[in-house]
C-alpha cells in the first residue's frame, strides 16, 4: 500500500481540524516568557511576541517596562530611539514617553496633546525569567504562572540559554510529550535504543498534560552518566516526567539511581529542565531554557560540562521541527494529513486544549 484511501486520509483530516497547529490564533490571556532578567538592562531591546512589536528596558530604580514599539505619530519604532530618564524619546521627532505609555512631550509645540499614548504589557520577574502577559491586563493573575521554585532555590545549580525556532510553538510543546522520539532524534546525543519501546504512562486532566516513562535498566549516555558516576553497562534507572503546564512552560523532571542498589541505601540524582516556549510569529519560537540539578552544586566544570551537551540536543529538536515545518509549509492542503498513536495522547490532549482555549478566548 502506498497511500491510504481518501475515506482515511479524510478522516484523519478532519481529525487534526480539532487540534491547534500553525494555523491557531495565539491565546493572549496567559504568562509567556519575554526575556530572561539579565537580558533587560537599562538600554532599549526590541522583541516581538506573539505577533506584536514590543519594547522592552528596566528603569533606574530596577522596574521592567514592556510597551508597544510603535510611535502613535508616524509609526517610528521605539526601540530606534532613546532612552533618557526612563523615558523613551522616539528617534523620528522626538516624542517622548513614560513608563505607563503616555506622551510626556512633543517638542515641535509647547503643549503636549493629551490621549496620545502607546499599550503597556504587564510583566512580572520570577527567579531568572521575565513573564508577560500579552492580553487584557485586568485578568493578569500571577496565580495562573506555574511555580518553578528550584530555579530560585540555592540547593539547585542552574545554567540558561536561548534558541531561536522556526517552527510553531505548539510542535515544540507536541515534541515534549511525545519522548519516543530520544532513540531517533537524540541518538547521538541523550538518547538510547531502548527509550522509545520502555514503558509509559498519561496523565490528562484540564490544563495538565505528561507523560512518565520509566527506563529501568539502562546505560546512561555521557550528559547524565558522567556526572552521576552511573557509567556501567545496564547500571542505571532512568525516570522521566514530562509535563505541559502551561501556553509558556514545559517541565522535564529525571531521576537517576543505582538500579543495583537496594531502595533504602543507593543515592538518587535529580534534574529539571524548564522548556519555556513563546511565540514569535506563527512559525518562529523564542525557546527559552533552564536546566538544574540537585547534585554537584558547586562544580562549574559539571554545570558547563551539562551545559553543553544539552544544547547539542535541544539543538536537534530546533533542526528537526525546523524540517517539519518546511514540509508543512509546502504541502498541499489536500495532501496534508498526519496520523496520532497511543504514545500520543497527552500531546493530542494538549493541542485540542490550546484550541479550545483560542476559541474561547475569540468567544469574550
Amino acid at each position: 500500500m502506498t497511500r491510504p484511501s481518501q475515506t482515511v486520509i479524510t478522516a484523519a483530516q478532519n481529525a487534526s481540524l480539532r487540534l491547534a497547529d500553525r494555523q491557531t490564533p495565539f491565546v493572549m490571556n496567559d504568562w509567556y516568557v519575554a526575556a530572561f532578567g539579565e537580558e533587560i538592562q537599562n538600554q532599549l531591546l526590541a522583541r516581538t511576541l506573539l505577533g506584536r512589536r514590543l519594547v522592552f528596558y528596566r528603569t533606574t530604580e530596577g522596574r521592567v517596562v514592556a510597551l508597544e514599539d510603535r510611535c502613535p505619530h508616524r509609526s517610528m519604532p521605539l526601540s530606534a530611539g532613546m532612552l533618557e530618564h526612563d523615558t523613551i524619546v522616539c528617534g523620528y521627532h522626538g516624542f517622548r514617553f513614560n513608563t505607563e505609555g503616555d506622551c510626556i512631550e512633543v517638542p515641535s509645540q509647547a503643549n503636549c496633546p493629551k490621549n496620545v499614548g502607546i499599550k503597556t504589557y504587564r510583566t512580572h520577574e520570577r527567579g531568572p525569567v521575565v513573564w508577560i502577559w500579552m492580553g487584557d491586563a485586568e485578568q493578569a493573575d500571577l496565580s495562573k504562572l506555574p511555580a518553578q521554585d528550584w530555579m530560585e532555590e540555592a540547593d539547585w545549580a542552574c545554567s540558561q540559554g536561548y534558541l531561536s525556532l522556526k517552527a510553531n510553538y505548539v510542535r515544540l510543546h507536541e515534541n515534549l510529550l511525545d519522548l519516543t522520539h530520544l532513540s531517533y532524534l537524540h541518538a547521538k546525543s541523550f538518547g538510547t535504543p531502548d527509550y522509545a519501546k520502555a514503558a509509559f504512562e498519561t496523565e490528562i486532566s484540564d490544563g495538565q498534560f505528561a507523560l512518565l516513562r520509566n527506563v529501568v535498566p539502562t546505560t546512561l549516555p555521557p550528559v547524565w552518566g558522567i556526572p552521576t558516576g552511573l557509567t556501567g553497562q545496564g547500571q542505571a534507572a532512568r525516570i522521566v516526567r514530562s509535563e505541559f503546564r502551561s501556553l509558556g512552560l514545559h517541565e522535564v523532571s529525571v531521576t537517576f539511581y543505582d538500579c543495583h542498589l537496594p531502595e533504602g541505601g543507593r543515592p538518587q540524582f535529580r534534574i529539571r529542565t524548564a522548556h519555556m516556549p513563546t511565540p514569535e510569529t506563527a512559525t518562529t519560537t523564542h525557546y527559552f531554557l533552564v536546566h538544574g540539578r540537585d547534585f554537584a552544586q558547586d562544580d562549574p566544570a559539571t554545570t558547563r560540562f551539562m551545559h553543553d551537551q544539552l544544547f547539542v540536543a535541544f539543538q536537534e529538536d530546533v533542526d528537526g521541527l525546523a524540517l517539519q515545518e518546511q514540509v508543512l509549509a509546502n504541502t498541499p492542503a489536500e495532501d496534508l494529513y498526519e496520523f496520532s498513536v497511543a504514545a500520543d495522547a497527552p500531546a493530542v490532549a494538549m493541542r485540542r486544549y490550546v484550541l479550545d482555549r483560542q476559541q474561547k478566548e475569540a468567544k469574550a
